[in-house]
C-alpha cells in the first residue's frame, strides 16, 4: 500500500498528518483544524492509493484521530462515529472507536475502515453544501424559490430560500430558518433539508417560510468548524449593531418579512459536542431572564418533542446559560428579545440519538418530523 491524505477537496479539512505503514495495519493519523477557532470539531479528507497494484488488495486502514482532547464535546471515543465513502459508493457510518492515551495521558481516537481502493473519503458526519441546497430546491419543482440577499466577507452569495415572498402587511403565519452559523455542524443542514422537503409536499402551506441554509458560506466552503471563532462567530454577532456582514445581511432580510407575515417562530439548527447522543434538544430562552420569550418558545418545543418521539432527547427542553458573556447576541436572544418573535435553537447529533444510528435518512425524518409538527401547531 501507498497511501496519501488529501484535502483539497470540498469542506477539506485535515492537519499534522501521518501516514504509518508499520503494525497490523496502515494508518492515517490527522487532527482537525482549528482554522481560528479555540476548539476543532470539523475534519474532511480523502485517503488516495496512489500504488495501482495495491489498490486491488483487500485490507483494512486504521484512521486515528490525534489530540482528541482539543476537541469540542470530547468524551467517550466510542460515541464518535464518524463518516466514511470509498469511491462510486454512499457513505457509511464507522463503528467502535477505540481510545489510546499517550504516555502522559493525551487521547487518541482511532477506526477501522475498507482498504481505500482507489480512494475513500473521511468525515466527521455528512457533508453539505451548495450543491445540496441547489439539489433540494431543484427537487421541490418550484416548490422553493432562491433569492441572494448579499454577500459573504468573501464575496460569496448569501443566499434565501422562501416559499412565496408574502405579501405587503401579510397576515399568513411566518416562519425564519437558519442554520450553518457554525460552518461543521452539517447535521442541522440534514434536519432542515428534511423539514424543507417536506414542506415542499404540501400543496399550499399554512406558512411563509424563508430560510438561509448556509450562513457561514465562507466557513463552509474553507472546512471550518466555526464555533467562537476569533473575535465572534456568527451566533454571536446578532447584537446591535451587528458584529458580522452576514449577519447584518440576514437581519435586514428578517426586516422585510416581518413587513410580509406574521411572523410566529425562528428556528436555529445547530449541532452539538462530538460526543453528545441524547438525541435532538432545544435551546430556550433563559426564563429567568428572558420570561415571556420563555414561555412563547415552550409552546412550540411541547408540540416539538412530540412529533419528534424516540429522536428527542429526554432531557429536550434546555435553557441557555445565564449568565452569559453573548447575552443579546445569539439569532434566537435577537428574533426573542429584540423582535419578540418566538424563537428555538435546535442541536442534532452527530453520529446518534440514543440507540438510533443516524444516517442521511434518519436526519431527513427528523426533519419531517418536524415539519409535521409545526402544521400541528397551527391547526
Amino acid at each position: 500500500m501507498s497511501l496519501k491524505v488529501r484535502t483539497d477537496i470540498p469542506y477539506g479539512n485535515a492537519c499534522a498528518v501521518e501516514v504509518a505503514s508499520g503494525g497490523d495495519m496502515p494508518e492515517v493519523r490527522f487532527a482537525a483544524s482549528p482554522r481560528g477557532g479555540p476548539e476543532s470539531l470539523w475534519f474532511c479528507f480523502r485517503v488516495v492509493e496512489s500504488n495501482p497494484a495495491a489498490s486491488q488488495e483487500q485490507g483494512k486502514v486504521r484512521v486515528t484521530l490525534r489530540f482528541f482532547d482539543n476537541v469540542l464535546g470530547a468524551g467517550a471515543g466510542a460515541d464518535l462515529a464518524p463518516v466514511f465513502r470509498p469511491s462510486g459508493q454512499g457513505w457509511h457510518r464507522m463503528s467502535g472507536g477505540v481510545t489510546s492515551l499517550s504516555e502522559t495521558g493525551h487521547c487518541a481516537v482511532s477506526w477501522t475502515i475498507p482498504h481505500p481502493a482507489p480512494e475513500t473519503d473521511v468525515a466527521l458526519c455528512f457533508p453539505y453544501g451548495e450543491e445540496d441546497a441547489a439539489a433540494l430546491v431543484a427537487k421541490s419543482k418550484g416548490s422553493w424559490k432562491t433569492e441572494e440577499i448579499g454577500v459573504s466577507t468573501g464575496g460569496r452569495p448569501i443566499v434565501r430560500l422562501f416559499t412565496d415572498s408574502g405579501e405587503p402587511n401579510g397576515t399568513r403565519q411566518g416562519i425564519y430558518l437558519v442554520a450553518r452559523q457554525h460552518a461543521g455542524e452539517t447535521p442541522g443542514s440534514w434536519v432542515l433539508d428534511g423539514l424543507m422537503q417536506q414542506l415542499s409536499k404540501s400543496r399550499r402551506s399554512p406558512f411563509v417560510v424563508w430560510a438561509v441554509p448556509l450562513l457561514d458560506a465562507d466557513g463552509v466552503a474553507a472546512g471550518e468548524y466555526g464555533k467562537d471563532n476569533f473575535p465572534c462567530d456568527f451566533n454571536r454577532a446578532w447584537g446591535l449593531p451587528p458584529m458580522r456582514h452576514e449577519v447584518l445581511a440576514v437581519q435586514r432580510d428578517i426586516a422585510l418579512w416581518q413587513t410580509r407575515c406574521k411572523p410566529v417562530l425562528a428556528l436555529d439548527f445547530h449541532a452539538p459536542g462530538a460526543c453528545e447522543t441524547d438525541g435532538v434538544y432545544a435551546l430556550l430562552p433563559n426564563e429567568e431572564k428572558l420570561p415571556d420569550a420563555f414561555r412563547a418558545a415552550e409552546k412550540w418545543a411541547n408540540v416539538i418533542q412530540q412529533d419528534l418521539g424516540e429522536f428527542a432527547a429526554g432531557n429536550f427542553k434546555r435553557q441557555a446559560a445565564c449568565p452569559s458573556r453573548w447575552d443579546g447576541a445569539t439569532f434566537t436572544t435577537y428574533m426573542a428579545s429584540i423582535l419578540s418573535i418566538p424563537a428555538l435553537a435546535l442541536e442534532i447529533p452527530y453520529s446518534r440519538a440514543g440507540t438510533t444510528v443516524l444516517a442521511q435518512r434518519q436526519y431527513r425524518d427528523i426533519g419531517a418530523r418536524l415539519a409535521t409538527a409545526l402544521m400541528h401547531k397551527v391547526q
